[in-house]
């Protein structure tokens, strides 16, 4: 019995291109070696850059030991120069300055009348330690609010004409039903038991509250009945003064809510 053959599965692309799969890359493909560049510290001068391998091994800036720092500083000009980055000539004249402290300390100390010859590394302590002064205080301010980075002013503009106008509240129904409570009590001390004929008219009163009004001043809400009318009157008044509001004739307010309510008439 012959074995069925074995199908061989086809590389898959690398990337599809214009809709058309890609297999092998081009054989004139060339990448150069600097196309990309990755620079993971920014050092402001050679002072700045010494400062930061004296923080990461922690090392005491008063017991500088030059030649681990100078071996540093020379692997990162090489690494520099690697990158094809432009050199500052102030990072050359620090290389030389510590190659400078690095050959004194190791000749022999010349005697002088003086005495010992200053430590040769203490001119470039003394201006590590001012820096780094410098370099604090500046992170400290840079931490500090500031204006149009951290905060902004707002300024709003008035106008020149602007008065100002006190809208007084709205009475709604519930408030006037509130007063009409008040005055029907006062008008049952007054009431009496007549078995007669009601001669009262809402369009004869509505006439009779506006002549009661004013357009300049505001009048009391109960002043307007008269509680010896009893019951009847007190409501055909009532309801001359709802009939008045419906038709925009008379203004109904109030100074503040709960308080008294006034009756004007309109202009």
């Amino acid at each position: 019995m012959s074995q069925a053959p074995l199908t061989v599965q086809p590389p898959l692309p690398l990337a599809v291109i214009r809709g058309k799969p890609l297999v092998e890359l081009p054989a004139d493909l060339y990448i150069p070696p600097d196309a990309l560049e990755v620079i993971l510290e920014a050092f402001e001068g050679p002072l700045d850059l010494l400062l930061y391998f004296i923080r990461r091994h922690k090392l005491d800036i008063v017991d500088l030991p030059v030649f681990e720092i100078t071996r540093q500083y020379m692997e990162y000009i090489a690494l520099m120069d690697q990158l094809q980055m432009e050199l500052a000539g102030e990072y050359l004249v620090m290389a030389a300055t510590l190659a400078e402290i690095k050959s004194r300390m190791l000749l022999p100390k010349p005697e002088t009348e003086e005495g010992e010859e200053e430590d040769p590394r203490m001119v470039l302590i003394r201006q590590l330690q001012a820096y780094e002064v410098i370099k604090s205080a500046a992170e400290q301010m840079d931490s500090l609010p500031r204006l149009e980075r951290d905060t902004w002013v707002a300024e709003a503009g008035r106008a020149a004409n602007l008065v100002p106008r006190v809208v007084p509240p709205q009475v709604d129904l519930e408030e006037l039903l509130e007063a009409l409570k008040g005055v029907l009590a006062k008008a049952e001390l007054f009431e009496q038991h007549q078995v007669a004929r009601e001669a009262l008219s809402t369009r004869e009163r509505m006439s009779l509250v506006m002549s009661l009004l004013s357009a300049e001043r505001f009048t009391p809400f109960v002043s307007l009945f008269e509680p010896a009318e009893g019951r009847a009157g007190v409501v055909v008044t009532f309801l001359a003064i709802l009939e008045l509001s419906k038709e925009s004739l008379v203004e109904i307010q109030q100074v503040e809510p709960m308080s008294q309510i006034h009756v004007r008439a309109r202009a």
